[in-house]
Formats: structure tokens, C-alpha cells, sequence
């Protein structure tokens, strides 16, 4: 698709290089540190105690990047004008065991089976540093839609907050309009500052 700044392309993760995925996450700051890691915690295993390049490897592995014939990838990449500028993480829900597990806040006043594989969620939008604010993260949520009908999900979820007035670091799971413009609508609020939001297939 074409933007006021250039071509915008988004692939599946293991159509990207690894490369690519090193140079939207940096070297700094919070994505540097977590490596899309927060929701991905298997039983036993401390995100605190878990050494960054080691979650850096985990997500390699999950994602496939660099073997196009790979049969599961966890999430799509966006380039600008070829430049890796953006990762949304999109799978299915219960591949997140973090957000099934551990997080609580998507699950009060809930009636859901978690274990549900139908059900995909959205559970974190990076856009590098530099290439914000011009529309990479609404493109993503729209390709992320895409991504999960095409690959059998019944439904698509995301929790995004519900203000911006935050750093930048809350933005990650995304924002309201951000998800609406995808065709997302609210369906619980559990939180003054989040919400769940979802599109059935």
C-alpha cells in the first residue's frame, strides 16, 4: 500500500530476515529488553530472570524468520520503502501463555474458554523508532485481521489501553482507534485503561 511517506509492505515474520526484526526492536529501551517475551512465558519460567539475548532467541525461533516454507510464523513485519519498520505479534490466543495464564485483566467478568486455539489475539504493536505517527501500526492491525482469517481463526482479539497519555512503552499493545479502524469493537472494559477488543469471522 502507498503512504504520504512511501510504499508500506507487511509479510509474514518468516518472509522478514532476522536482521529486520533486530533493527525495529534496537538495541534500547523497553522492546530491546522484552523482545515480545511479556505473554510468551512458559509455566516456571521468570520474564525478570530470563537474560534478553535469550528471549531474543525464543522469539527467532517462534517467528521463523528467513524460511518462507516455515508452516507457523507468531506475527507479520512492515517495511517502508524496504526499511523494517514496524512488528505486530498476532497468533493464536493460547500459544500466549502469559495472557491466559498470568494476565488477569482480559479475563474479569469474562465468560472464555482460553484454551480456545480458534480465538487468535494481538498482543503487541511496535513501530521503530523514527517511522511513528504515520499510520505503520493501523496498517498492521488491518494486515494482522487478514493474517488471522487466512490462517483459520474464527476471531481476532486485542487489548490495547485506553489513553495515550502514557510512555511510550504502555502504547505496545495499542491503541483503541488504532484496532477500530481495523474493524475491532469493544466487547468488555475490565480496566478504566483497558479494554478488549474483537472482530468475529
Amino acid at each position: 500500500m502507498s503512504t504520504a511517506e512511501g510504499q508500506l509492505r507487511i509479510v509474514p515474520a518468516n518472509e522478514a530476515d532476522w536482521s529486520d526484526l533486530e533493527a525495529i526492536f534496537g538495541t534500547s529501551a523497553q522492546p530491546a529488553r522484552c523482545w515480545c517475551r511479556r505473554f510468551k512465558l512458559q509455566p516456571g519460567e521468570s520474564f525478570g530472570n530470563t537474560p534478553a539475548e535469550v528471549r531474543a532467541d525464543h522469539l527467532r525461533q517462534q517467528t521463523a524468520c528467513g524460511d518462507p516454507d516455515a508452516p507457523v510464523t507468531s506475527g507479520i513485519v512492515a517495511y517502508l520503502d524496504d526499511e523494517p519498520v514496524g512488528w505486530c505479534a498476532v497468533e493464536p490466543r493460547p500459544e500466549y501463555d502469559g495472557l491466559v495464564r498470568v494476565f488477569r485483566v482480559p479475563w474479569d467478568g469474562r465468560d472464555e474458554d482460553k484454551s480456545d486455539a480458534g480465538i487468535w489475539a494481538i498482543t503487541c504493536l511496535l513501530v521503530r523508532r523514527g517511522h511513528r505517527r504515520r499510520g505503520v501500526s493501523r496498517a498492521m492491525a488491518a494486515a494482522a485481521v487478514d493474517f488471522a482469517r487466512e490462517r483459520g481463526a474464527r476471531a481476532l482479539e486485542a487489548y490495547p489501553i485506553t489513553t495515550t497519555a502514557v510512555i511510550q512503552d504502555e502504547l505496545l499493545v495499542g491503541t483503541v482507534p488504532t484496532f477500530a479502524n481495523a474493524g475491532l469493537a469493544v466487547v468488555h472494559q475490565p480496566s478504566k485503561r483497558r479494554v478488549v477488543m474483537r472482530i468475529d469471522f
